[in-house]
């Protein structure tokens, strides 16, 4: 009996800590209306970046992005987002994103395949958000050691 009682015990504390993902966390739709429209990114920063590169989102290096265009549809929580900066691989791509309350904003880019069958995305953090400008960080390891790469938007 003792052994049945601690075995539920175990099930009820184990299910009580387990973390929720960022998937299943509430919404911040007041944070989602502000960056509503077209944007663009007109810099990228993080520790070395002058002597390292950084392949941001699987794509491109870091400095590739900027200049990138992003059109962000908060009803929706679709979008666009073009690379076009000369010298690097002009990249297009639908995207969809979301920024829970916890200041997360995930990102999947959607090529082909529905946003519901990608399992793919990104978890940046949203930081120093204002009507014309927004902070998205990424920590990205750099040398063994977790940097934050820092995209600057601003209002087109």
């Amino acid at each position: 009996m003792k052994k049945i009682m601690f075995l539920m015990v175990s099930v009820l504390v184990l299910a009580s800590c387990k973390s929720k993902s960022v998937t299943e966390t509430k919404l911040d739709r007041s944070s989602q209306v502000d960056i509503k429209g077209n944007w663009t990114i007109t810099s990228v920063t993080y520790p070395g970046s002058d002597y390292i590169s950084v392949t941001s989102f699987d794509l491109a290096d870091s400095k590739c992005f900027v200049g990138s265009t992003w059109k962000f549809v908060s009803n929706n929580n679709s979008g666009i987002m073009a690379l076009t900066k000369s010298g690097c691989t002009a990249y297009e791509s639908n995207i969809t994103w979301f920024i829970n309350r916890e200041g997360q904003f995930v990102l999947k880019y959607l090529n082909v395949t529905k946003a519901k069958k990608m399992v793919d995305g990104y978890i940046l953090t949203v930081r120093n958000q204002t009507e014309t400008s927004f902070e998205l960080v990424d920590k990205v390891n750099v040398g063994g050691k977790l940097v934050d790469v820092v995209y600057q938007f601003n209002k087109v």
